[in-house]
Order: structure tokens, then C-alpha cells, then sequence
């Protein structure tokens, strides 16, 4: 690659992850309040997964540079920008363009990494650890000594909300397959396979008076289900619906019926609350705040990493060069952590 030139994962349409295209382009120039970033890592996410089959719910149209978010250096700066920002490492949340090795942002939307954090170990805590976060502090706020079911405790995003959980002093009930079990035993976490155990069931014999909070990306029927398993006072948190990952048609309907559940639930006199979690809400309505919350939350999951709270599950480090190989490897529901891509 020449100096002044990048490279760029783009998603042409809705193809296998070998139609993904590798380009070179030149390197943008960063305008007023903005900042050039070299990519040192980002990553491959559940939402990549949807957006190349055309199920993310609100993906620009194709063709576009996928990548929800990414960890690097800020290589240059815009007007309105303080030049000694030049040098530091930072974290965006993007949604889309991550997948290259050189990105124009807003300076303002940045997250300083704190030293002692390498790239890829930060990376796997930027999207992921910040929707742990938040459902766990902000939507659920669980206390110590309570009870909470996470659905998938051994993914990207489940296995950060677990040991932000226990670092909290609650106690965790986790669904995942069997393989996982010993691992998520080890942590404090008391495991249930999905696969081979009437999830409802099991769970109402480890809580008899239901759990405090659910935290549920399956959606479908588990969402129901989830709802039933709850304490009085009990809060459900639904981020997703990856039971309709496959699925063909409206890729709006699965998030428009989750939403409708979850006001159809909080109109019932049960004591009980429910949320669907999306990272980006009140992004519309008031920016600075949105941004003021996200680093200051982010800057707490970086801290937890820091201190040894969270431990970064990294699956694979690959570069952006093998970008099919990375898709395929996420998707394939074999790995432990997250895939890692690298310029």
C-alpha cells in the first residue's frame, strides 16, 4: 500500500462472505471537528452479520464499509480540533465504515484509551461493553445480592454483562451450550444449556421467585418467556432478536413486534419494566448528552479492563485482507470471544 492510500472492507449487497470487496482508496483529509484515525483494530460484531444478509434493521443501503466500531490512533486533525489529540489512542462507536484502516470522525464522538490497554483487548469492550454496561447499570440497575438471567453468558456481549455482574456482587444464571459450561462455572456463573434444558423451567428451580432481570438477544419466544421468568419488580431487557438472523421478508417486523411487546408489557399493573435496548437511542434528540454518557460509560468499562474486572476474549486476529475468513469464523458459532480485525 502507497503512502496516502488505505484499504476498505465494502459490502456490496447481500452476499456470502466471500463477495466482500478489499479496495484501495486514498486517505480522506479530516475537515473542521473532525479526526483522522488509523485503525488498530476493530471488529467483527453480530450486527455485520445481519447487515450482509440484509436483516439489520436500519443499514444504510448497500453498497457501504460495514464495521460497528474501532480502536486506534489519531493520525491527524481538522480545524476546531486540539492538534494535541495528534498520538492518542481512541475508541469509537462508528455503526458503519470501521472496516478500514483509516477513518474520518467527529473529534467529539473519540474516548480516550487508557495505557495498559492494547487495541485488540480494548476492541472487544467498545460495542459490547458498552451495551453491557448500560443495560446492566442504567436500564436494569441491578444491585448487589440480586439475581439475573443472561441469555448467550458466553458471547460478545454476554460474557462482558456476566463479569460486570459478579464484579457487582449479584448472582448469574447464564444460558449457553454445554461446551461452555466449565468456563462460565469458573467465573461464578450457573450455567444452563439451551440446547437440552427447558430454559423456563431450570431457571424457576435455581429462582423460585424469578429473577431480577433478564437480559434476552434471542428475541422470538424467549422474549415471552424471559418476561415470565421476572421477580415482581423484575426488569426485561431485550437488545436483539438473533432467532431471526435467517429469516426472510421485513427485517424492520422482528424489532417492530419486540417493540410492541415491550409497551404491551409495561402497561400491565405488575410491578414489572421492560426496555428494548438500542446503544444509539437519544442520539437524535441530544448529541452532546448522548455523547457525554458514552464516554463517561465507556471510560468505566475501560477501567474494568484496566483493573482485571472484565477479561478480553479474543477468538482470532486477522487483517482486513481476510475478511471472508473472518465472517465465516464469527458466524460459525464455534468460538469463544470475538474476531478481531487488523489493518
Amino acid at each position: 500500500m502507497n503512502v496516502g492510500e488505505m484499504v476498505e472492507v465494502v459490502l456490496p449487497g447481500k452476499v456470502e462472505p466471500e463477495g466482500l470487496q478489499v479496495r484501495q482508496r486514498a486517505v480522506p483529509a479530516a475537515g473542521p471537528g473532525q479526526a483522522l484515525v488509523r485503525m488498530e483494530a476493530t471488529g467483527v460484531s453480530f450486527a455485520e452479520q445481519q447487515m450482509r444478509r440484509g436483516r439489520y434493521y436500519d443499514q444504510p443501503p448497500f453498497p457501504f464499509v460495514p464495521g460497528y466500531d474501532l480502536v486506534g490512533t489519531v493520525h491527524a486533525v481538522g480545524a476546531d480540533v486540539d492538534p494535541a489529540l495528534v498520538g492518542t489512542r481512541v475508541a469509537a462507536l462508528t455503526k458503519t465504515g470501521g472496516w478500514a484502516t483509516h477513518v474520518v470522525l467527529e473529534a467529539a464522538d473519540l474516548v480516550e484509551v487508557p495505557d495498559g490497554v492494547g487495541a485488540a483487548q480494548a476492541e472487544t469492550a467498545v460495542v459490547n461493553g458498552i451495551t453491557a454496561w448500560q443495560m446492566l447499570h442504567r436500564k436494569a440497575r441491578v444491585r448487589a445480592g440480586q439475581t439475573v438471567l443472561v441469555h448467550g453468558a458466553n458471547g460478545g456481549v454476554g460474557s462482558i454483562l456476566v463479569q460486570l455482574a459478579l464484579t457487582a456482587g449479584i448472582r448469574v444464571i447464564g444460558t449457553a451450550s454445554a461446551r461452555h459450561h466449565e468456563a462460565l462455572r469458573a467465573l461464578g456463573v450457573t450455567p444452563v444449556d439451551y440446547r437440552t434444558e427447558n430454559i423456563p423451567a431450570r431457571v424457576r428451580e435455581l429462582a423460585p421467585g424469578g429473577v431480577d432481570a433478564v437480559f434476552d438477544h434471542v428475541g422470538g419466544r424467549s422474549v415471552t418467556d424471559s418476561w415470565h421468568l421476572l421477580a415482581p419488580g423484575g426488569t426485561l431487557v431485550s437488545y436483539g432478536s438473533a432467532a431471526t438472523r435467517d429469516d426472510t421478508g421485513s427485517k424492520q417486523w422482528p424489532v417492530l413486534k419486540l417493540l410492541a411487546r415491550v409497551w404491551l408489557w409495561n402497561t400491565l399493573p405488575n410491578g414489572r419494566n421492560a426496555y428494548f435496548f438500542n446503544v444509539w437511542a437519544g442520539r437524535a434528540l441530544s448529541k452532546n448528552r448522548f455523547r457525554a454518557r458514552l464516554r463517561n460509560d465507556l471510560t468505566q468499562v475501560f477501567a474494568a479492563l484496566h483493573r482485571g474486572d472484565i477479561t478480553p476474549a479474543i477468538a482470532a486476529e486477522l487483517p482486513l485482507s481476510r475478511i471472508a475468513e473472518a465472517l465465516r469464523l464469527a458466524e460459525s458459532g464455534t468460538v469463544n470471544g470475538k474476531v478481531v480485525l487488523i489493518p
